[in-house]
């Protein structure tokens, strides 16, 4: 069984987001992480550049597949996670915690009302 955090907003492109005041971090969801297979490589976005929702930011790459980044939210790439340039597979081993992927500067708040809480995206995955 996948682990989906109660705390959490998620996409339907399995990332999560973390609110945490105008800013949110985003993952990719264990769902996500473990349909993917064991991460060889992140293409991880460039701190500074600005993001639209639904765009493609940066990709995995996988010993199986490569799969696009698709940003949940725009806004600014204030910080994106230096671990994972050295440790990709830490996106597999601690999706939630360390194996964040990114921190945008929100531009468009309301866009959050878009995303799914925990108990939808529970469903949207035994679909």
């Amino acid at each position: 069984m996948v682990e989906v955090k109660d705390d959490l907003l998620y996409s339907d492109t399995h990332m999560w987001i973390l609110k945490e005041g105008t800013k949110v971090r985003i993952g990719l969801t264990d769902f996500g992480q473990t349909d993917m297979g064991e991460v060889v490589f992140a293409d991880l976005p460039k701190t500074g550049s600005d993001v639209i929702r639904g765009d493609e930011f940066g990709a995995l790459e996988s010993v199986k597949t490569v799969e696009s980044l698709f940003s949940p939210i725009s806004g600014k790439i204030i910080e994106s996670n230096a671990i994972l340039s050295g440790s990709p597979e830490t996106v597999n081993s601690s999706p939630y915690s360390d194996g964040w992927i990114a921190v945008i500067e929100l531009t468009d708040q309301s866009e959050l009302k878009d995303l799914m809480d925990s108990e939808s995206y529970r469903k949207f995955c035994i679909k």
